[in-house]
């Protein structure tokens, strides 16, 4: 591609160039409309593993920026100090009076920000992160001083996540106009495509300096929110980010005004990632009938607008082009939306606090006692602007007891699987043995993740705990096997119990997750008495307790027609339903390691 030609031109009539551009060609075109407008488009998220290919890419932008462009890696445990800017503590030693230093957002400035392990960002951080986005500058009040300075940059989130529920926060990506993946991007693509696809950095230049009187038409922007809404994409930003990469692309290809290739390539790089469901079908409505010629204006349109078709030919062609551009394995994980995203494997319980181990979440004044672990650095930084009135003499430093910091920690607790199965007669004339092995899906991916699991099973007149918590998946299996069939259901013995257990385990510090595996047809009450009418009210009683516990749970309607029964009992424990004929091993299991994280 010569200097001159844009992305949206290779893409169209490049010499050589197929319809549809390779994974590798569309992240050039990214790299490229990044290049022309890092502020405006906000950056991308990169999902890749460390290797060629993302080192590539990672050259290729840097090598696009204007000479001289910062570009700083943020690590993951940066501290608020180093972050936003704070107390210089050595220039405070030498001067004996506060010394500002800027932090890193401000360093930024004007360049790129690359933000490693991004899945793995604290929320505090992509806090930090977003409200400087939208500021462009970044306002600290700590250490006893006031900073504000400019920070106006781009940021690449390198996303290293395995599982397609590892993602950098929603509030970062929103941000962020480009979603790349180049797991689908072998490295031998790499060297041949680079040279031929990418623009020098003289285009990048002149494409910046076009881009200010690039005009938009309005047929442009309808066409592009009619696509994201057709997408499923509820967020205005989307539309607002595939504009501006259109008014890029346009930049970039020596136009005047976006063309309906620019609104193509735009609607597949920025709409296409971040779609939520796939386009509903035409329907065989007839279309709206065209105006009468003298009800059209008279007026010459826009600059640009002249080489577009009608909106609604333009709409379609833009869908046409997010939707050929969605990745075939991007809408898997959409049935478990509303569940919280899970975590990598291992113990995924509840966070608390901790003074002694775990991930470091900042410093608190306090005396280091107990095993906490002094901050020196924090402790030095409060007392350093404060020595010239304590009388400082010499190279000695005076502390004092107001001055000490201590470190702070968060852990992960151990999270305890409580699986209450129902083995009443309708579970057992229905699918005990179904949900049996459904449990034993459930006990071996536990078992992947180092939970605790425990046992419960009713039938008859009450509970009986068969397993208390435990780590050894062997007996779990022992005693799920072993589990008869037969009798009533006593849905509210069973969640008394299950709350029993869960507070007993809570107290021992590890965090409760209850399965429960039933049909929900309560017909015996807690004392053992038969009536249904009773036991189905009993039965929400105790689920309320569950809720007002904040009992994390699923609940799994067994039953071979799920009923509202199945589905009430869920809403009063606060629970995700899943009915269990549509509902397979791996969405379960998807959906309790959503919940234990």
């Amino acid at each position: 591609m010569s200097e001159a030609a844009g992305p949206g031109a290779a893409a169209r009539d490049g010499p050589g160039m197929p319809d549809a551009p390779s994974p590798w060609a569309e992240a050039v075109q990214a790299a490229a409309l990044l290049a022309v407008d890092p502020l405006g488009l906000g950056g991308a998220a990169l999902r890749a593993m460390p290797g060629p290919v993302r080192e590539a890419w990672l050259a290729l932008l840097r090598g696009l920026l204007p000479e001289g462009a910062p570009w700083r890696r943020l690590p993951l445990s940066v501290e608020d100090g180093r972050l936003l800017g704070g107390l210089d503590l050595a220039a405070t030693l030498r001067a004996g009076r506060p010394v500002a230093e800027r932090g890193l957002l401000a360093e930024a400035d004007g360049g790129v920000l690359l933000l490693a392990m991004a899945e793995r960002v604290a929320p505090g951080t992509a806090a930090h992160l977003a409200a400087a986005m939208d500021s462009g500058e970044v306002v600290a009040e700590r250490d006893g001083l006031a900073l504000r300075a400019p920070a106006r940059w781009a940021v690449v989130a390198l996303d290293e996540g395995l599982a397609p529920e590892e993602a950098p926060p929603a509030a970062l990506l929103e941000r962020l106009a480009f979603r790349l993946d180049l797991h689908r991007i072998a490295p031998r693509e790499v060297p041949g495509t680079v040279a031929i696809e990418a623009p020098g950095p003289a285009a990048i230049a002149a494409a910046r300096a076009r881009l200010p009187g690039i005009a938009a038409p309005d047929g442009v922007t309808e066409a592009l929110c009619a696509t994201a809404l057709a997408l499923g994409i509820g967020s205005l930003r989307a539309p607002v980010l595939a504009l501006r990469a259109a008014r890029a692309a346009a930049a970039l290809a020596g136009r005047e005004a976006v063309t309906e290739a620019d609104a193509a390539l735009a609607a597949r790089l920025v709409l296409a990632p971040r779609a939520t469901r796939l386009p509903a079908p035409e329907t065989d409505d007839p279309p709206p009938p065209e105006p009468e010629a003298e009800e059209r204006p008279k007026d010459s349109p826009p600059p640009g607008e002249e080489d577009l078709p009608d909106p609604q030919a333009l709409q379609d062609m833009l869908l046409a082009a997010a939707a050929a551009a969605v990745p075939p394995n991007l809408l898997d994980g959409l049935a478990l939306a509303e569940v919280s995203r899970a975590r990598a494997p291992g113990k995924a319980g509840a966070e608390k606090g901790s003074p002694l181990r775990g991930r470091p979440i900042g410093v608190r004044a306090g005396e280091p006692r107990g095993g906490a672990r002094l901050a020196l650095v924090e402790t030095l930084r409060a007392a350093a602007p404060w020595q010239r009135l304590r009388g400082r003499s010499g190279s000695r430093i005076e502390i004092r007891r107001d001055d000490l910091r201590i470190r702070r920690f968060r852990q992960r607790s151990e999270t305890a699987t409580i699986f209450a199965v129902d083995a009443s007669g309708s579970a057992a004339l229905h699918r005990l043995a179904e949900a049996k092995g459904a449990v034993e899906l459930l006990l071996a991916d536990c078992y992947v993740r180092r939970d605790k699991v425990a046992l419960l099973a009713f039938r008859g007149r009450g509970a009986e705990l068969l397993l208390p918590p435990t780590g050894s998946l062997v007996r779990a299996r022992r005693s799920l096997a072993g589990l008869p069939g037969g009798g009533g259901t006593p849905v509210a013995a069973a969640l008394d119990a299950a709350l029993a257990l869960a507070d007993s385990v809570r107290r021992k510090g590890q965090t409760p997750l209850l399965v429960v595996l039933t049909d929900g047809r309560a017909n015996v009450a807690r004392d053992g008495a038969g009536g249904r009418a009773r036991a189905e009210a009993e039965a929400l009683q105790a689920a309320r307790a569950l809720r007002a516990a904040r009992i994390a749970g699923v609940l799994v309607d067994v039953s071979p027609r799920p009923a509202e029964a199945g589905r009430r009992l869920a809403a009063e424990m606060g629970a995700k339903y899943l009915a269990l004929p549509y509902a397979d091993a791996v969405t379960l299991s998807r959906a309790v390691r959503a919940e234990a994280a």
